[in-house]
């Protein structure tokens, strides 16, 4: 299945530079999770703080659907 996979801010670092910009879609196995998408891109997991899939906030251990749309962001600082 292909999924539509967004790293934002800090974690872009973790995708190819041509995708940084634009996210990339990736070949996942029926079953996979959001966890999977980390450990492919061998992004840490706790360098992420929040996971939205289509545009809803879920966790790391939700299993993914074809042409899902996933996006990820690392803890945010501000005041």
């Amino acid at each position: 299945m292909n999924i539509d996979f967004y790293l934002y801010a800090s974690l872009a670092k973790y995708l190819p530079d041509e995708a940084r910009s634009k996210g990339i879609t990736v070949s996942a196995p029926a079953g996979s999770t959001a966890r999977d998408l980390l450990q492919l891109f061998e992004v840490p997991e706790a360098e992420v703080k929040l996971v939205f899939i289509n545009g809803v906030r879920k966790n790391l251990d939700t299993v993914l659907s074809e042409n899902d749309r996933v996006g990820m962001f690392p803890p945010v600082g501000g005041g």
